[in-house]
């Protein structure tokens, strides 16, 4: 557009100077002439060519009405009085953080709600879309290029202050965070696609308690875990003890059946293979002397 301006501006400075009827100047007018045709030349070309970059589309726009088709990514030839607006359909993500410089805007930029028992949390969130290649004709009518710091953060940071009154504080924080993120994400994508918007994934980053929450939070965590640790050693003298119960059971057991099985006969039996292993020894005799009980044991190395 830029050369074809030029270019006519050119024609209209030949034409001027060719009024002027003055011979030395002809020559002047025509290279002047020449040179706007080829200006203007160039720019029509130039406009009639639009390259749109990968992960892109365009929109098009002719004097402030925009046109329902779009652009691909490539080479494309269009008017060239055509006003080409491109639009990002890659996934892009938009993090609200209380940490400096860590969000899309600068200083603390968390997220405030209060919870069902009124006390305050503070959010960190990252919220990943995308556009819908469709519905681009419609965002850059209805809202603009800007849609995400006037679809995306007012809208989500809406939803998470309307959907947080229905936790507690604690339940955020250890028991239903799963619970609260799906809730909040159902909530936000259905607003989303209303404004060609699609939610691919909500990530809640970081939930920050009040400072005597977190310490009553931390102080039943020590208290459940004594209470645990107490268990484990109870339940460990439980044990040692049943174990030291069944051994002596097993002794009395193992007397009684000694002492009830045992007769005269088995002792002598016993008696007879000990003194069958002596006399078979190399180091020792065993003579038995008369009809005494007790045996008399000879070396009979001496």
């Amino acid at each position: 557009m830029v050369l074809i301006i030029f270019g006519i501006i050119l024609l209209v400075a030949a034409i001027a100077i060719n009024r002027q009827q003055r011979e030395e100047l002809l020559k002047v007018s025509r290279a002047v002439r020449i040179g706007g045709i080829v200006l203007i030349l160039l720019g029509v070309l130039t406009s009639c060519i639009k390259q749109i970059d990968a992960g892109q589309i365009g929109v098009k726009s002719l004097f402030g009405k925009v046109d329902d088709d779009i652009l691909t990514s490539g080479l494309n030839f269009v008017n060239p009085l055509v006003d080409i607006k491109t639009v990002d359909i890659k996934t892009q993500n938009y993090t609200m953080s209380g940490v400096h410089d860590e969000g899309d805007k600068a200083g603390d930029d968390a997220i405030r709600v209060l919870t069902a028992d009124g006390l305050e949390v503070i959010i960190d969130l990252t919220v990943l879309y995308r556009v819908i290649s469709t519905e681009a004709p419609n965002i850059v009518k209805e809202t603009g290029l800007d849609y995400r710091d006037k679809i995306v953060r007012p809208l989500t940071r809406t939803k998470i202050r309307d959907n947080a009154v229905y936790f507690t504080a604690i339940d955020l924080y250890s028991t239903k965070r799963d619970l609260f993120q799906g809730r909040i994400f159902k909530s936000i994508e259905e607003d989303f696609k209303k404004r060609g918007l699609v939610l691919e994934q909500l990530l809640v980053r970081n939930i920050t308690l009040p400072t005597t929450v977190k310490a009553s939070i931390e102080e039943k965590i020590k208290a459940e875990q004594d209470a645990q640790k107490m268990e484990y050693v109870l339940q460990k003298e439980k044990q040692e003890a049943e174990r030291k119960r069944v051994e002596a059971q097993g002794i009395a057991d193992y007397q009684k059946i000694i002492s009830s099985g045992l007769g005269d006969k088995q002792l002598q039996y016993e008696q007879l293979q000990v003194m069958k292993g002596l006399i078979t020894s190399q180091n020792a005799k065993v003579i038995i002397m008369g009809g005494g009980k007790t045996p008399m044991i000879l070396d009979g190395k001496n």
